[in-house]
């Protein structure tokens, strides 16, 4: 299954708002997802999912070596305009005017702002602590891969090599979706709380929570991977504890910062 977040869209509005009429799809529902469809049980309600299934029908326009590929670049760029300038007509914005320049100047001062956030700056720590543990252990981890392969030939009664593998590679698989995630949807949850004190937009406190919650479930599924990554890896474990307690500070900063995310119901996800 393709994870279609990363794909290219072509289709015009008007397909779009069809899209976003049919009753089996639930809205919004891919605003608050950690977009790995191949892990999620709601894709054939996510209109995001069934616009990627109806685009990777031809592959052409995912090949940047074809004129599909530009023809498609060119037909999201039409769309996104389109698109834009209808909602601002809607907000009674002119995007001709300098109240354009100084909200886009507004907008980037937010983005910075965010940035600086405690439970931001925790979070870019976190990913620039991964990365530096899967640099330091590329060789032991080529070497554990080496030491089940040949576990698994010998086929010794008893061990289940094949198991373990998967169980390393799940983990690993999990420890690197979430690593950036975490950090990308923590400075949304800050520019929402942002915008709620500078605009007064009880809208931006609501998504806010929504993003810091995504984050909160990537915190803990991280924490459960390195957790569950720790027996494989007995020599690794003062790193291993070491990123786990970085993870559980930021789990604690971001339910302070947020103290009603974990009550915001995402659609779909936490509907009975």
């Amino acid at each position: 299954m393709r994870r279609f977040p990363q794909v290219f869209w072509t289709m015009d509005t008007d397909r779009i708002d069809e899209l976003a009429k049919d009753p089996r799809l639930i809205p919004g529902i891919f605003n608050y997802c950690d977009q790995w469809c191949e892990r999620c049980p709601f894709t054939s309600r996510c209109m995001n999912y069934a616009m990627g299934e109806e685009e990777c029908d031809n592959p052409e326009s995912q090949d940047i070596k074809s004129r599909e590929f530009w023809d498609t670049l060119h037909g999201i760029f039409e769309a996104t305009i389109e698109m834009v300038m209808d909602k601002a007509e809607e907000m009674g914005i002119d995007l001709d005017a300098a109240e354009f320049d100084e909200i886009t100047a507004q907008q980037e001062h937010v983005r910075e702002t965010a940035k600086e956030q405690p439970c931001c700056r925790a979070a870019m720590t976190y990913v620039r602590l991964v990365d530096d543990w899967f640099d330091s252990t590329r060789g032991l981890l080529e070497n554990k891969a080496d030491e089940l392969e040949s576990l698994a030939q010998a086929d010794i009664p008893g061990t289940k090599p094949t198991d373990e593998a998967a169980n390393i590679c799940d983990c690993l698989d999990v420890i690197r979706w979430y690593q950036r995630q975490i950090y990308v949807k923590l400075c949304r949850a800050a520019g929402g709380a942002i915008r709620c004190e500078l605009e007064g937009l009880d809208y931006a406190r609501e998504d806010a929570d929504g993003s810091a919650k995504v984050a909160l479930i990537g915190i803990e599924r991280s924490i459960a991977a390195w957790a569950a990554l720790l027996p494989h890896l007995p020599d690794q474990e003062p790193q291993i504890l070491n990123l786990l307690a970085t993870l559980e500070r930021l789990l604690r900063q971001v339910e302070a910062a947020f103290p009603n995310a974990r009550a915001f119901r995402r659609p779909g996800f936490d509907d009975e």
